[in-house]
């Protein structure tokens, strides 16, 4: 890729405006402007701005201009070199391709003659859409507040949870071209030694354009790409992402993405949602092994279904037997194509639905199945036990809270279908070893797949604590195994340990 000139700051303010003319000539959306500041207006300046950023209200660059135009010229120069401007954001550059990138970030630069530095002042920076309800991971209790598109803002909602100095932030810029602002929050003192560094090296491993979303780092960073499964959990809550730094994992946040990575994590953690631990356990729990059961069901119910028609029908009660034939009498295809039939219209409802706007992609997705599936049945293209398998199999699914570990299962339906109804049971038993194994070759930044199905030992069987049952909160004493060893304790009760001392 193309690398650009250095170019110094000079004192010279001519110097200074070409150079900036050099990196945005035909911009029409950057103001530029050549003012007199000082108490006798004898100090010449250059503003440079991106025209939406600018708020010449009471913003910290209008109150900069006002205190500057208050002092001679000799007094702006050293107020300016001794950095007595009273703003704590104020970054001084000496190079112009810096200055450049400082002004992409939102904020004002100021070039001032006779100083041979620029001047990045904060201002209201690029308009986002602030801080709006989380579309995914519905939660019945708890906050639903959601991400915006704004990483600062984003990392000041979870500041906001987490009042302490241990939560770090490392920044970090991705995109040779789009500069984009990159976020890793951590646990100072709760974070595994190394797991921060790996991540910085796993974000820096390759060179590309642009970023425009997490989405792209984490298909980058990925360590086996070819899996469906994902290796870095997603989510839109502050209160999760605040959740999994207290447990000593990482937040990876981009610019411009309502959308937060957290790593480590495992199949587990895809299950867990954020209004388990706000509930009481009886219910969490009733709740977590419904989903369980719901992810095996979306990935092998239709399979199953032709396995137990094409090749085992010895295995059902006769009475059942003859309904399923008298349902699938008249209708031409065999059971396999039926099945793929109805798949792939629940597929392609599934998808008109989130890309029609607002109500009306909702309403698709209800209306479209009822009329499609009444239809196909009253013109025996399909049978009805059919419909019920496949609506069934889509309710599993959208029972699973995160969207990108549910499309996972939606991939591998296809192929429980295929193996099933080739070789029967023994092809789903071969399909879920096949799954099983894959799993198994699975981690995330060290941390199996499958913990604590495997690996329990660990962390002396502590994870098993908060697994497919959530035990009492009170006996959720330690951290799971993504936290440093000595830093695995959470929850203590000083007053029980006094009672017994007394």
């Amino acid at each position: 890729m193309e690398k650009e000139v250095s170019i110094p700051i000079s004192v010279h303010l001519k110097e200074n405006i070409a150079a900036m003319e050099e990196f945005f000539h035909d911009c029409a959306d950057i103001k530029k402007k050549q003012m007199k500041l000082g108490k006798y207006h004898d100090t010449e300046c250059y503003l440079i701005f991106i025209e939406v950023s600018l708020d010449m209200g009471t913003s910290a660059l209008s109150e900069t201009l006002k205190s500057l135009n208050r002092m001679e010229k000799n007094e702006i120069l050293s107020t300016l070199e001794q950095n007595s401007l009273g703003i704590s954001d104020a970054t001084f550059f000496d190079r112009a391709e810096q200055a450049a990138d400082g002004l992409l970030t939102g904020d004002a630069i100021l070039f001032v003659e006779g100083f041979a530095k620029a001047v990045k002042i904060p201002d209201s920076g690029y308009p986002s859409m602030g801080i709006s309800e989380a579309d995914s991971e519905k939660a019945i209790r708890g906050s639903n507040e959601g991400f915006g598109d704004s990483v600062k803002q984003n990392a000041a909602l979870i500041r906001r949870r987490l009042r302490t100095p241990k939560v770090k932030v490392k920044e970090l810029t991705s995109g040779v071209r789009s500069n984009t602002i990159i976020y890793i929050m951590y646990m100072e003192d709760v974070v595994r030694p190394g797991l921060v560094e790996k991540v910085e090296e796993r974000l820096s491993d390759y060179e590309i354009d642009g970023v425009m979303d997490s989405g792209v780092l984490e298909q980058l960073a990925e360590k086996k790409w070819y899996s469906p499964f994902p290796q870095f959990q997603t989510t839109q809550r502050p209160d999760r992402a605040s959740m999994a730094l207290l447990e000593g994992r990482v937040v990876v946040m981009s610019d411009n993405s309502p959308e937060a990575l957290i790593l480590p994590t495992d199949y587990n953690s895809f299950v867990r949602t954020s209004d388990d631990y706000y509930s009481r356990f009886e219910i969490a729990s009733f709740g977590r092994m419904i989903r369980y059961v719901a992810s095996f069901f979306a990935m092998t119910l239709p399979g199953f279904y032709l396995a137990v028609t094409n090749f085992h029908t010895q295995i059902l009660p006769t009475s059942l037997l003859l309904s399923f034939a008298e349902a699938r009498e008249g209708v031409p295809f065999p059971a396999v194509v039926e099945v793929m039939i109805m798949e792939l219209s629940f597929e392609l409802l599934r998808e008109a639905g989130v890309r029609l706007p607002g109500a009306m992609g909702n309403t698709i997705g209800i209306v479209g199945g009822l009329i499609i599936g009444q239809a196909a049945v009253e013109a025996n293209l399909v049978s009805p036990i059919v419909v019920i398998v496949i609506s069934f199999t889509a309710l599993c699914s959208f029972s699973i809270p995160n969207e990108e570990f549910a499309t996972s299962f939606r991939l591998l339906k296809f192929f429980f279908i295929v193996v099933c109804a080739w070789l029967g049971f023994f092809g789903m038993l071969c399909g879920l070893l096949a799954v099983l194994i894959h799993l198994s070759h699975l981690n995330s930044f060290g941390i199996p797949y499958l913990m604590p199905f495997v690996g329990a030992d660990l962390n002396d069987y502590e994870d098993e604590r908060d697994f497919l049952w959530r035990f009492p909160f009170r006996k959720l004493t330690k951290r799971p195994i993504y936290a440093r060893k000595e830093e695995r304790t959470k929850l203590t009760f000083p007053a029980k340990k006094n009672e017994k001392l007394k």
